[in-house]
């Protein structure tokens, strides 16, 4: 599996839509390195993504995110999972595209609530973990995230692992 694919598979969408999980699964099913950007980051900073925003702000992890994924374009056959904010920035869906094979990963409002309820490391829904606010927040990014894609891969009611065949399928019908 790993010889179809030569180039970098990066994949997008917002917090919840299921970035980390299904990067770890296709990096496996096809025998390819998986990156996530914001553990480089956090790593490279040495604090947790919550803390930079805290300390440095919004515009410095942006910073952080497009500097990361730059080092990457000098890699082939990765599998980057990105940040939700990635496609905030013209420049980093060029990168991306320069580079690889853009995957939306998609699921409803309802759903991403769901994901991510219970988690503490997601700085841009404190004190807006509701539908109401992530469903506004992704209406404002859908067309930067439309813009982005290759393909588009609806994660709502799937297993990963179908999500990554469907993924695999698509990315080959491009090829």
């Amino acid at each position: 599996m790993k010889d179809l694919f030569q180039h970098n598979i990066f994949l997008v969408g917002f917090m919840g839509a299921g970035k980390t999980t299904v990067s770890k699964c296709l990096g496996s099913m096809l025998g390819l390195e998986r990156v996530e950007i914001d553990e480089l980051i956090a790593r490279k900073e040495g604090m947790s993504i919550n803390s930079i925003f805290e300390e440095y702000g919004e515009e410095y992890f942006r910073n952080c995110e497009s500097s990361t994924l730059a080092e990457l374009q000098k890699r082939n056959q990765l599998v980057v999972s990105c940040g939700g904010g990635i496609v905030l920035r013209e420049g980093n869906i060029a990168s991306m595209k320069k580079n690889g094979r853009v995957v939306l990963l998609t699921a409803t409002p309802e759903t991403t609530l769901e994901r991510v309820r219970d988690s503490d490391e997601r700085p841009i829904l404190r004190n807006n973990m509701n539908v109401e606010f992530i469903a506004g927040l992704m209406e404002k990014r859908r067309e930067k995230y439309l813009k982005a894609a290759d393909i588009i891969v609806e994660t709502d009611g799937k297993t990963v692992h179908e999500v990554c065949e469907e993924i695999i399928g698509k990315l080959s019908s491009l090829d």
